[in-house]
This record gives structure tokens, sequence and C-alpha cells, in this order.
């Protein structure tokens, strides 16, 4: 998902008008397109582009929002926008450089701007799709060993989990992305012009900063506040024990805040509804993250989320531990005095009994979520895959336009544009770099590297058309197909399914995110070779702050498991069905899956057949999936955010599309920031202290 800083633009509006610029005729040849891009819009080369700064600056930032967008996956499933955020923070950041040196630097070119803006999404976006879902549901799917603990399972001691394997696996998929994007560029930009929404937006977010508008001025700095609130947030929430001079420090000054706060009427919903224990996760947080993540996604999404999550905890879930209660050697044994006449001995719990719902905790917590991810993830996965399905234009024209027709265009574009030998050249040591790590670290053997390699051609043009018409990426959709080829092609076999759709993830991910940012350096007039050399460069910054950041956060199995995980587990969840077999679930899981995927086909179809203005009115197929992935305390949190935005919207819509997203956009990004940096943190300090 992500996010951005000014409102999209309207779906009606020509990509193609430039304000200022003449339109061209609707009939307008490639040849005619080019020319009058070159001559009207083309500034590349008169004014700093790819200059040391900007490419420093974009990689600084860009391995912030890395780390930002590591924990936001991690804790709420999805990383946010980095572009726009950047380009903000590098425009304000620069600026006060420029004051504290006296002018001494100079300002920074509007075309340098978005060189770093470029240098950014690549170092915060295109490397770490990969780290937080696949490795981590290669983590999660590993087996504690007999008498050890899930803190034993060290997270570079897994299969394919070593630091070499998570850099260059990273690192190579990054960069097939890009590389595979080269072809693609001038046909669905230059002459397809195809929208890709949020490029046009970071585009017109840097059009207004250089205008030096008081309103854009604003919300640049509204951006920050909301940064500075999301770290102190970060900070002053850290859980006791984290880190032993911040322990010291809160009990010299007690400002520290609760982590979690009860919900209303907890007691009665455990002794009425939960038999006495409680639901996993039961309660509000005090984060401002998950909150502005509500504000971000607004109510459709929200409101499904808290109603699918109500619903598991409030009705499905007490309904199915009455169900284990009946079965001999569930560990639920009868007692008058206890509520609900049954309490939980977990001496009576037979090994081989399956139950539906796990209880937890020492026999405390009734784990909802750990049976509701089956029906969650099937809502989502075919939610994805049905609407991919309906844009079968789409993926058509992702083949059509590429392979068919004459490649036309002026040659004064030669010197600037990004030649197709580029891609040749990148693409054979990386193809070869890629088919080495698969087979030495997965087990995947050559034939079907090259195989995973070219599907992720085929997918990635297919997230690039998708991004460019929707403003979407279906990365996940994108990775469920090869999860599924490889079911095929590598059968029963859970390590080369999650690797394959690691590579198909990310390359259509970087593929996507560099179009995006081409768009907006072809509405800005930017030289398209330059940008391509900063967003390769962004690969490499993003892979050195990724990968540290990832085994410092997640030492091991233990520190993992403490998130609430919902794109890792669907990963996790769809390669164990593929590998193991649906007779390893219970048969209420079954029809989980069942009706998960009755639903997620169902809601698309409805969306397509209903008016437009009343697809609003409809339940999200996203948000009811990730009500059963994520435990309740997220979906009450997100649904505060919703209503806070709805609220501010009806006092004042104006000042509410103005500066909501970009405060939230600022708290998402501190807040993660903070509690990354204190993770990393604690783990450096618990490592040097062990030697």
């Amino acid at each position: 998902m992500a996010s951005s800083f000014e409102p999209r633009p309207d779906s009606d509006q020509p990509s193609s008008a430039i304000p200022g610029v003449p339109d061209l005729p609707a009939d307008a040849t490639p040849e005619q397109k080019d020319a009058h891009w070159f001559k009207h819009v083309y500034q590349g080369d008169r004014m700093p582009q790819l200059t040391i700064r900007a490419v420093v600056m974009g990689g600084i930032l860009g391995m912030l929002m890395s780390i930002s967008n590591l924990y936001t996956t991690l804790a709420i499933g999805w990383g946010f926008g980095v572009a726009i955020t950047a380009c903000v923070m590098s425009y304000v950041i620069w600026n006060g450089i420029r004051a504290a040196t006296g002018g001494a630097a100079s300002k920074m070119s509007i075309l340098e701007n978005n060189c770093m803006q470029s240098t950014a999404a690549a170092a915060g976006s295109s490397t770490g799709a990969t780290i937080a879902t696949m490795f981590g549901a290669l983590l999660l799917l590993e087996k504690v060993p007999e008498g050890k603990t899930a803190a034993d399972v060290a997270s570079w001691s897994i299969s394919g989990g070593q630091w070499w394997v998570v850099a260059s696996f990273t690192f190579l998929t990054a960069c097939l992305g890009v590389f595979l994007a080269v072809p693609m560029k001038r046909q669905m930009i230059n002459h397809e012009q195809l929208r890709f929404p949020s490029g046009v937006a970071a585009a017109e977010t840097l059009k207004s900063l250089y205008s030096e508008s008081a309103d854009a001025v604003q919300r640049a700095y509204t951006l920050l506040i909301g940064l500075l609130a999301g770290l102190i947030v970060g900070l002053l929430n850290t859980a006791e024990g984290a880190i032993a001079a911040l322990d010291r420090f809160f009990t010299r000054i007690p400002i520290r805040l609760p982590e979690t706060v009860n919900l209303p009427l907890t007691e009665w919903v455990k002794n009425n509804l939960w038999f006495g224990k409680t639901g996993v996760a039961y309660h509000a947080e005090i984060s401002l993250l998950l909150i502005a993540a509500g504000i971000i996604t607004r109510m459709r999404v929200s409101l499904s989320m808290f109603i699918g999550s109500a619903f598991l905890y409030y009705i499905v879930g007490p309904y199915l531990v009455k169900l284990d209660q009946k079965i001999p050697g569930s560990g639920w044994v009868a007692n008058a005095s206890a509520p609900g006449g049954f309490i939980f001995d977990a001496a009576q719990k037979s090994v081989d009994t399956v139950v539906s719902i796990d209880v937890v905790g020492g026999g405390t917590v009734l784990h909802f979520t750990r049976w509701s991810l089956w029906g969650g993830t099937a809502v989502m996965v075919f939610a994805s895959l049905t609407t991919l399905a309906l844009q079968w234009k789409v993926v058509a024209r992702a083949f059509t336009s590429l392979f068919g027709g004459k490649k036309a265009g002026d040659d004064r574009l030669a010197a600037i544009e990004v030649p197709n030998s580029w891609m040749i050249i990148g693409l054979i040591p990386i193809t070869i770099g890629m088919v080495v790590v698969q087979y030495v670290a997965f087990g995947i053997a050559w034939w079907a590297g090259l195989i995973a390699i070219a599907m992720s051609f085929i997918l990635s043009m297919v997230a690039c058309r998708s991004t460019g018409e929707t403003d979407t990426n279906p990365i996940g959709a994108m990775g469920k197909v090869m999860q599924l080829t490889f079911a095929v092609l590598k059968p029963g076999q859970i390590i080369p399914n999650l690797a394959s759709a690691g590579v198909a993830a990310n390359s259509a991910a970087a593929s996507a995110d560099l179009l995006t940012d081409l768009k907006s350096g072809y509405l800005l007039g930017a030289n398209p070779r330059r940008q391509f050399i900063a967003q390769f460069v962004g690969v490499f910054f993003g892979t050195l702050a990724i990968v540290p950041a990832w085994f410092l956060m997640i030492p091991n199995k233990a520190a993992l498991e403490k998130y609430a995980l919902p794109a890792t587990q669907q990963w996790a969840a769809v390669a164990k069905v593929l590998t193991e077999g649906l007779h390893k679930l219970p048969d209420s899981a079954k029809y989980a899956l069942l009706i998960g995927a009755l639903v997620g086909i169902a809601i698309p179809l409805i969306e397509r057949l209903v008016p437009k203005n009343l697809r609003g009115y409809l339940p999200s197929a996203m948000g009811l999936g990730l009500s059963w992935v994520i435990p309740f305390g997220n979906a009450f949190s997100f649904l505060l955010g919703a209503i806070i935005v709805w609220a501010w919207e009806k006092l004042s819509a104006k000042t509410a599309d103005r500066y909501s997203v970009a405060i939230a956009s600022g708290v998402i990004a501190g807040e993660s920031l903070m509690k990354a940096i204190i993770a990393m943190t604690a783990t450096a300090l618990g490592f040097f202290a062990s030697k």
C-alpha cells in the first residue's frame, strides 16, 4: 500500500495533459509524442539532475525508509510510499542546511530532488519486499527442536537465512526488477502514456514545493511534525526491559506510556464468551502508527477490518471453542464452577488431538488468529487473483504492447533513454547470480531457477501495467502465481515455493517503482537514463541498510513472533497448504478456506457489477481478509484512525484533504523508524553483553 502527500489526480484526467504544454492530437503517433515531449517538456540538459548530493541524500533517506517499511510490514502487513515522503523531507532538510550555512549550499534543483526520489524509492521499497515476507515465512515455518525454544532458532541459521544469502537474494531480485523495466518504460510511459497516479502525485508535489507556495510549505512541515510525533511516541511506549538505559531514564522521569490499555467490557467478554480466558492481543495499543494507518486507509477498509475481527472474536471463535470442548483429549475439562462450565488443563491435552482454537500463554489465551488466518488468507489471495483476472485486458496489453507492433520514436531520444542493450548486459550477470543463489541456498535446480526468472519478467510486465492503469501493484498476487507454479514444478517443497515467490514479488515491486518514478521524471522533463542510474544505485543503499536491520530486529524466531505478521503469515499459510496438503488442517479451517475463497471471488465480481457510486458501501476484500489475520487490537486502532479522519472531514473537508495524509505519513515513518532502531539497538547490546 502506498500513501501520497498530494491527492491523486482524477482518474478521468488525461495522463498526457501537462500544464503549460500544447496538447497533442488524440491520434498522435509515437514519433509525434516523443518529439513533442523532447521539444516542450525535456529539461534534463538545462539543470543539474544526477548529482552526488542528490544520490547521497536519497540513499540516506531511502535507507531509513527501508527500515521503517520493514517494521510496518512485520507489524501491519504492508509498506508505505517512500517517494513523496522522501522528496518532501529532502526539500525541507536541504533548505535547513542552506539556512545553517548562510546560503553557502546552493539550492537543489527540481530534477535533483526527483533524482533523489528515485534513489530513495529504490532503497526504501524495492529491497525490502522479500525480507519480512519470504525470509520471515521461512523462519516462521522452521520447527523448534525438541527441548529448545523459539529463541534458540536463530534467523541466520535457517535454510537460506545466512547473511550472504539474504543480501545477495535481496540485491539481485531488486536489480532484476530494475533491468526488466527497461523495455517497458518507453512503451508504457512515452507512447501509451499510462497514468501512474502516484508518479503524477509526486511530480505535482515537487512542482508545488518549488513554487514555494504557502500551502505546499505548510504541508511539508506538517509531515515533519507528524514524523517528530511518531518518533516521540515510539520512544515513550517502549516496553520495559527492551533497553536498560531507557528503563533507568523512565525510572527517574516517569513519562513512559503504557504499551496497551484494556478495552471496555474486557472482563465481561472474558467471563461470558471466552470461558475465563483472554483473546490474543485483545487490547488497544498506545500507538500512533496504527491510528495513522487507519487515517490513510479510510473508513471502508478500516470498518471492514473491525467488523470482521469482531465477528471472529465474539461469535466464530467462541463457537469453535465450544466445539473443541466436546473433543476428547482437547484439554478442556468440565467444571461447573468455571465460566462457561469448562476449564483448560494442558496436562489433559493430547498431542494427537486436532482442535480449532489453540490455548496458549500457559492456558490463559485463546489464539483465534492462528485458526482464522486460513480463511483470511483465502479471502486476500482469491480477491487478488480475481481482480487480476478481471483485468485480463491489462494483462493482454502487457504482452501485445511489448512484443507486438513497431517500436518507433524520435531518434533524438536515443542519447537520453535507457537502451535495451543495458538490459541485456545487466541481465546476464543477474541471471547467473540468481540461478547460483537459488541452487546453493534453496535447492532449486538451474532449469527451475531460469523458469522463475522468466516468470518474473512476465509478472513484472503485468505488475507495471496494473500500477500504471490503476495505481495498484499486485505483488501479493504475483507471488501467489509463482507459488502455484512451483507447487507443480517442485511439489511438496516449502523452501523452493517461498523462494520463487520472493523472486517474483521483489522484481515486480522494483519494476513498478522504477516506472512510477520515471513517470514523475517524464512530467518534469528529467533525463530517464540518469534516473535509471539513480534507481540502480539506490538498490545498493537499500541492501546495505535492510540486511543488517533484518538480523538486528529479528535475531530469532521468538523475536519474529512478537509481531502481528499478517503478510508473513499469509505467505507461510499458502506455502504450507500448497506443499503439505489440506489434511494437516482441522475440518473447520478447511471450511474457512472454502468460504474465504468464495468471499474473495465474490467481492471483486460484485464491485464490478454495482454502480461506481455504490462501491464505497461494499465491504473491502482486503479489509475482511486482514481482519482474520491481524489481532483485534490492531483492527480497533485502524478504526479509530478512520473515525478521526471522518470527523475531521465533516468539520473541515478542505483541511482534512490537505493535511491528513501528510501528518499520517510522517507519524508512520517516525514511529516505525523509532521502533526499528530500538529493536536493533537492543539486539546489538545483547550481542555485545554476551561476549
